[in-house]
């Protein structure tokens, strides 16, 4: 079935077969009514070659970082409002940085950051990430407070911070799936291009107790201390198998739909998926922007700004390179040579 939003109340509609024909670079809602279970499902194409091809990230990296693409479409598509949502890592690990700007309603910028000395053949999402943090921040613009929330990062990948996010801070019974590779495309020209996929499934039964998880891991409880254990109601245990038969190719395959793979999964439960949601690759940087940052420093930084002449800025996300004369960066007159003089350089006369 299909409907424009994922609302109980919307009237049913007749019952179609799986569209065959694959959508790239949007998320498409669904639920399992029978199962309580609601979720979307990403698919990514030429969105997230355009972000990663910008920086011509090695293949680690770029795979990662389209793992954190994935997860901030599956989390920020689910605003209602017309705000962001910015998922970040910092960490001690090879890719130091990975920062992944979700605009709603389907704006994408995405930068990693990362020490190519340190980046080794087989090395995990987990080991590349090391120990640090992810935070999650939900901004509802300038008039209104964020929101953020943090996990810690020990060694693990993505999806497993996903989990510890939804356990400890959500309390919702939640799994993640995500998957990155490259497609070759032959012809003249032919190279790799990047895809990426997503899945997250969502225990959302009308009766709260349904939902309890089992307990957090008791800490420094003394030895021998009883663990309270909860069993998992029978419809999120199916759902979990259902969703952990999902393979990564799957997921990125250009000629398999969402909606087919969502029939493969759930079709003996009955699925319902809703409107698709498009995404682009689209940074919010412009020469106004730029300005306006620039007139946020202090007069000797834009003063300590000026090389050759002119002030050249250029976006970490999309590598546009903006120039600006030293008046129009609000360089006041004679503070390059005070600049000069602070480098060693002959100052001017």
């Amino acid at each position: 079935m299909t409907s424009q939003t994922p609302d109980p109340h919307t009237p049913e509609t007749p019952i179609r077969a799986p569209s065959a024909v694959p959508i790239d670079d949007s998320v498409l809602p669904f639920e399992v009514g029978p199962l309580d279970l609601r979720g979307r499902l990403t698919r990514l194409g030429p969105a997230l070659d355009e972000l990663l091809e910008k920086h011509a990230y090695p293949t680690p990296v770029g795979k990662l970082l389209g793992e954190a693409v994935v997860l901030a479409t599956l989390l920020g598509s689910a605003l209602k409002f017309d705000g962001r949502f910015i998922l970040q890592t910092q960490t001690d690990g090879p890719v130091s940085l990975l920062i992944v700007d979700f605009q709603a309603p389907d704006r994408l910028r995405a930068y990693a950051r990362f020490d190519e000395s340190r980046l080794e053949p087989g090395l995990s999402s987990g080991a590349l990430l090391g120990k640090g943090h992810l935070a999650m921040t939900i901004d509802q613009g300038p008039d209104m407070s964020r929101y953020q929330g943090l996990v810690a990062l020990d060694g693990g990948g993505l999806e497993e911070a996903a989990h510890e996010y939804f356990l400890r801070s959500e309390q919702i019974p939640t799994k993640v799936r995500l998957a990155v590779g490259e497609e070759w495309r032959g012809g003249e020209g032919g190279r790799h291009h990047w895809r990426a996929g997503g899945m997250l499934l969502q225990f959302l039964p009308k009766a709260p107790e349904r939902a309890r998880q089992p307990d957090l891991h008791p800490g420094d409880a003394p030895e021998g201390a009883e663990v309270h254990a909860v069993t998992e109601d029978d419809a999120w245990v199916e759902g979990q198998s259902l969703i952990g038969t999902v393979e990564d190719i799957e997921l990125i395959d250009p000629d398999l739909s969402g909606e087919r793979l969502l029939y493969r999964l759930f079709h003996e439960r009955g699925v319902r998926v809703f409107s698709s949601l498009p995404l682009r690759a689209q940074c919010s940087c412009s020469r106004t922007a730029v300005s306006g940052m620039l007139s946020r420093f202090s007069a000797q930084d834009r003063a300590d700004m000026v090389k050759d002449g002119k002030v050249v800025v250029t976006c970490e996300f999309c590598s546009s390179v903006y120039e600006f004369t030293p008046e129009e960066a609000g360089v006041e007159p004679g503070a390059e040579a005070t600049n000069s003089e602070a480098t060693g350089a002959a100052p001017n006369e």
